[in-house]
């Protein structure tokens, strides 16, 4: 009670009634005030810098009861540490400060609030400091238990708070150049509105997320630093993008998180234009800019000129090592911050981190869960340079008669992995052998299932370079002498580096990984191609998207179709596209019908005057041009009119998704169908609050699993 007494002489001091002006922002009040005092219910907040301006958000209700617990606990707070949101923050209690986990982030302030106040532009309430506070419950407490009321506190910027009664509290500010003998609060213009409790404050608290983690998925960013038309982000977008799985599991999955057979799915961001940036180029680059159109050349530095850089061998290598570091490290974290995490990892990457992450998984190598631990253990040696002695290899594959053949060539372990199956048959070595030696001591796998352009011979015949099947026991890496070539590598050398796992599935969002492959000369994909480490691969794409394209006609090129409809998440087509589908199917019927009707007519004008023998046979043979003419659609309706997805007939397109479709197109909005070009941009920031690709994320994740949707999607 020492902080009440330190107010005695405002306690003490009663106002007067508000004047009728002030009174008419007041709330109409019952002035029955409750005889006994009832202390309020703590929440927590931190805060949250939006726009430059403070905003104190809530923690979920699971979490402020974390932190109420470890702060009633009676223990010292000071060595005291909360995880909150899902583990991706802690609160160190006694420093009243929250730290990000995965990423580079300011600490913010984190306070238990009870007394909250709010002004007439102010959008949500603010929380008094945790001091104030207290001073403001005690007195409170005072009041209710005494009931006397009219009570007038000065906090420590010298604003005067007023209780009138248990409904009517009033925060008013200092009025400018006010001093001691200056106006009284009543005469300070409009007051604040001050709540007690967040009972009686309109905020939305969520409930916790499930502490049950099934599956973690790394999410890439594009170019910039920026993710969307809100210039938020890639921890930002990442953040809607897991609230929208968190509201889809609720809503499409709900069986199944009411049996307890999953939880929820966690996205963590992957941010690699910090480190590439803070590499000294920008300041390289400020000194050959024009320093004409400021803003235009820095955004276009800032941003369009990632694309240069990863094209670029020094600074390819430094996006290739930051995003692989970055996922091992994060993963490293995460498991020991979750030892009792079981579930797979997958991988998604938007615009240009979707290419980024194809070249890392096709210079993977698949030696990390091989049945031959020797032999992964022999290919890691080798990729460090610890290769055993040539002589005892040799002795392992019973070839010890060749050790003359490479000493006389000079021929080493590392000379050896670098040699090729023309090398060793022009040193005379039998094929059997040189099969045996070429399988053990290549050191790396290079990806292969890339056709290069067909060369043309010295005739002017195109070489033929049809992928040869590899033979049993032979090494992956000979093929790139049967006309592939490594997809990563295309115009830069690169040293790719090498994840701690093997992802389950890759989800590309808005990708332009075809039209990169197709300008690095790769033509085709073979296939029988896919990822040394990764089973799946989904392309997911808005029809609108300027940047993204289709991987599925890499594959099939002699095949035309149309890529894969996601569906709504609502269950059903956007009326508008049903709508176009309807009218496309009536216009072709009203249109076989009408070439039917001119076809007969034109007969009859035609017919010649024939005996009445031959004008039956000419009428049965006209008839039966007309029915095969209805059973048999024309030429013209085969090519305009559109097949709906849902009627498509299975396609092969190869392995690189497991024998599935890979190309997923969204349904673009009724307003996105009047202007395309309007809403270009914006359909290729579309993916982080998109329902519908969240919703095919979570699906072929959990189908994984052997969990799927409540009811199927039409």
């Amino acid at each position: 009670m020492s902080s009440v007494g330190s107010h005695q002489e405002q306690l003490s001091q009663s106002d007067p009634s508000p004047s009728p002006n002030s009174c008419s922002s007041f709330e109409l009040i019952d002035m029955d005030a409750a005889s006994l005092y009832e202390p309020v219910s703590p929440h927590w907040f931190y805060c949250k810098i939006i726009d430059s301006k403070e905003t104190w958000v809530p923690f979920n209700s699971d979490d402020s009861q974390q932190l109420e617990e470890a702060y009633g606990s009676g223990k010292d707070c000071n060595g005291r540490v909360v995880p909150t949101d899902g583990g991706r923050y802690d609160v160190h209690l006694g420093e009243r400060m929250r730290y990000a986990i995965y990423w580079d982030e300011l600490a913010t302030e984190v306070r238990r609030c009870t007394w909250f106040y709010k002004g007439d532009k102010d959008n949500k309430y603010v929380p008094y400091t945790e001091s104030f506070s207290q001073v403001l419950e005690e007195t409170y407490m005072l009041a209710v238990t005494l009931d006397e009321w009219k009570k007038k506190l000065e906090s420590p910027n010298r604003e005067i708070i007023i209780l009138h009664n248990p409904k009517l509290m009033v925060h008013y500010q200092p009025a400018p150049g006010a001093d001691e003998w200056g106006p009284t609060p009543t005469e300070q213009g409009r007051p604040r509105t001050v709540k007690r409790g967040l009972e009686n404050i309109s905020v939305d608290i969520h409930c916790g997320e499930p502490s049950q983690i099934d599956h973690l998925v790394f999410i890439v960013h594009g170019i910039g630093p920026a993710c969307d038309l809100r210039f938020r982000s890639i921890v930002q977008c990442v953040n809607d993008f897991r609230s929208v799985s968190l509201n889809l599991l609720q809503t499409h999955f709900k069986k199944a998180q009411e049996h307890q057979h999953i939880g929820r799915v966690e996205f963590l961001p992957v941010n690699w234009h910090s480190p590439l940036h803070s590499t000294g180029v920008d300041v390289d680059l400020q000194r050959i800019t024009l320093p004409s159109i400021n803003r235009l050349r820095h955004f276009t530095n800032d941003t369009i000129l990632d694309v240069f850089f990863y094209n670029s061998p020094t600074y390819c290598q430094t996006i290739v090592d930051t995003v692989a570091s970055e996922m091992n490290r994060i993963y490293t974290l995460f498991l020991q911050r979750n030892p009792d995490f079981k579930g797979g990892v997958s991988i998604a990457g938007h615009s240009l981190g979707s290419l980024i992450l194809f070249d890392i998984l096709t210079n993977q190598k698949d030696s990390l869960g091989d049945n031959d631990s020797e032999k992964a253990s022999r290919n890691i040696d080798m990729a460090r340079g610890d290769a055993p002695a040539l002589a005892e290899a040799l002795k392992k594959l019973q070839l010890s008669e060749l050790a003359r053949v490479f000493e006389k060539e000079e021929v080493d372990t590392e000379a050896l992995a670098l040699c090729t199956d023309t090398d060793l048959q022009e040193m005379g070595i039998p094929l059997g052998p040189r099969k045996k030696i070429l399988n053990y001591f290549r050191p790396r796998e290079t990806p292969t299932g890339i056709n290069r352009p067909t060369p043309q011979s010295a005739s002017g015949t195109s070489v033929s370079n049809a992928p040869k099947a590899p033979e049993p026991g032979s090494s992956v890496g000979e093929t790139s002498n049967d006309g592939f070539l490594d997809v990563g590598i295309g115009q830069v050398s690169v040293k790719y580096p090498r994840l701690l796992y093997k992802p389950e599935i890759f989800f590309a969002f808005g990708s332009p990984i075809g039209m990169f492959l197709t300008v690095r000369g790769l033509k085709r994909i073979d296939p029988n191609y896919k990822f040394p480490t990764c089973k799946g691969f989904f392309n997911i794409y808005h029809p609108f998207d300027p940047v993204a394209y289709r991987i599925e006609p890499m594959i099939v090129p002699e095949v035309e179709f149309e890529p894969m409809l996601i569906p709504h998440h609502k269950g059903r087509k956007r009326m508008h596209l049903e709508l176009r589908e309807g009218l496309s199917r009536m216009s072709m019927d009203l249109k076989n019908n009408l070439l039917g009707s001119l076809k007969m007519a034109w007969k009859s004008f035609t017919r010649a005057p024939y005996p009445a023998l031959q004008a039956a046979e000419t009428a049965g043979d006209t008839e039966a041009e007309l029915e095969s003419s209805a059973e048999k659609p024309s030429d013209v309706s085969t090519e305009e009119t559109p097949v709906p997805v849902n009627e498509v007939p299975s396609i092969n397109v190869g392995m690189l998704n497991g024998g599935q479709r890979i190309d997923y197109v969204l349904q673009e909005k009724p307003i996105e169908s009047f202007n395309e070009y309007l809403f270009a941009l914006q359909s290729h920031l579309c993916y982080w609050e998109s329902e519908d690709t969240v919703l095919l994320v979570l699906k072929e994740i959990y189908q994984t699993q052997g969990v799927f949707l409540d009811q199927p999607l039409q």
